[in-house]
């Protein structure tokens, strides 16, 4: 029952968080971490360019990515389940280069840049790797890597949750964020590397 209910509560923040860069379209662009950011960097054409791409295909990346890790999915709809997969990594891929680049300008400067930039690198690498396994036929480090892949994704959620605490918590936006920008990843990562090490 607790593993149903863990899972059921998994695919719910997944589809929510996965939905949330809607908002963006709808609401006043000093909304959420657009707050932020200068005003010349915001009219910034190709910065602009660089966060949606990331928001929208990362969103999307974290709407379908959940399915991937169904079982029932994987041996009863094989073909559903390598269609959504070439979806997610397509979404990584555009996601992941953008969120690098504006990496660079996160809020917090250099410990807020490298914790972003460092996310992007992994989410890239392990998602590419993971694809290269499959393509070779190693099905069982294909799924480690998408497992490590999923959990860089999930940081999205991670940092919604972790963010409005620890600005609560400490008391200024800043400091959270420069915090933020690696709690909402790497403890994801080494929850991943026990999944997979349990797997075993």
């Amino acid at each position: 029952m607790v593993k149903k209910v863990t899972w059921y509560f998994f695919i719910f923040l997944c589809i929510v968080i996965g939905l949330y860069p809607l908002l963006y379209f709808f609401v006043d662009r000093s909304f959420g971490l657009l707050a932020s950011k200068s005003p010349d960097l915001l009219k910034d054409t190709f910065w602009n360019i660089a966060f949606y791409g990331h928001i929208i295909f990362g969103g999307l990346a974290l709407l379908i990515g959940w399915s991937q890790f169904s079982l029932k999915l994987r041996t009863q709809h094989i073909n559903w389940h390598k269609g959504i997969g070439k979806i997610y990594i397509i979404s990584v891929l555009i996601s992941g280069l953008c969120g690098i680049y504006i990496g660079f300008y996160a809020t917090g400067g250099l410990i807020s840049q490298t914790g972003f930039i460092g996310l992007g690198l992994v989410w890239l690498s392990t998602t590419l790797l993971g694809f290269k396994s499959i393509k070779e036929g190693n099905i069982k480090q294909h799924q480690n890597f998408m497992t490590f892949s999923y959990a860089a994704c999930f940081a999205a959620v991670m940092l919604r949750i972790w963010l409005p605490l620890l600005t609560i918590s400490i008391g200024d936006f800043i400091p959270a964020y420069r915090i933020v920008a690696w709690l909402c990843w790497v403890p994801n990562i080494i929850v991943a590397y026990f999944i997979v090490k349990l797997k075993k």
